[in-house]
């Protein structure tokens, strides 16, 4: 999967992803084959954090 550069559209896409698509995370990264470290590293860097109860991304 080709990830956006914008952290929002970014966000948004993979929060829809998570709500229609996939159970985790993890299911969501190893199905379109992106780095979960990566992936969350560079989100935390813009202030988010993956929520597994809730299975989104929220702002910190």
């Amino acid at each position: 999967m080709q990830l956006p550069e914008d952290v929002y559209i970014l966000v948004s896409l993979l929060n829809t992803k998570l709500r229609d698509e996939y159970s985790s995370l993890l299911q969501l990264c190893e199905e379109e084959d992106v780095d979960e470290v990566e992936l969350s590293n560079r989100l935390a860097a813009a202030g988010y954090f993956y929520d597994a109860e809730d299975n989104a991304f929220k702002r910190s």
